[in-house]
């Protein structure tokens, strides 16, 4: 973030250790999904420019997957706000909202359908979720267009 200064040197070698990807939460809903059944993509790349990578995709029915971090996206129920150079973390945070709200926005212009699912929820919940968006998106698939059905 141009214009901002972490609050010490050992705050951002703690920052660089922080996972981005494959986090517990992560991989718990990765692992509950499979165990469904489905099958997924990644550290899929969804957006070029700006560069956006889904935590899961499934590309061939255009649904992304975040699990966002309570601390990191500001979950309205866990978040918490350092005291320490707090106008740092503050535009850290409210930063990395306006991005997902701004990767939801061109992904859904581009007719994704975005799941975004906090790190504290249940995997099983979120996977059942995913499951029945994936579904609905295969039926929609499969079903007959109506041009289809009128030619008949």
């Amino acid at each position: 973030m141009p214009g901002l200064v972490s609050s010490s040197s050992n705050a951002s070698r703690r920052m660089v250790k922080v996972r981005q990807t494959g986090t517990d939460a992560e991989l718990a809903l990765r692992r509950e999904m499979y165990r469904i059944g489905l099958r997924y993509r990644i550290g899929y790349e969804v957006l070029r420019k700006p560069r956006r990578v889904a935590d899961v995709a499934f590309p061939g029915r255009k649904i992304a997957v975040f699990v966002d971090g309570c601390f990191w996206h500001g979950c309205p129920e866990h978040a918490t706000w350092p005291k320490r150079n707090a106008d740092f973390w503050r535009q850290k945070i409210e930063a990395n909202r306006q991005r997902d709200a701004d990767t939801n926005a061109r992904l859904q212009a581009n007719g994704w359908t975005v799941l975004r699912f906090w790190s504290h929820e249940s995997p099983i919940e979120a996977a059942k979720t995913v499951a029945r968006v994936v579904a609905k998106a295969d039926m929609k698939h499969r079903a007959p267009s109506s041009d289809a059905q009128e030619q008949n």
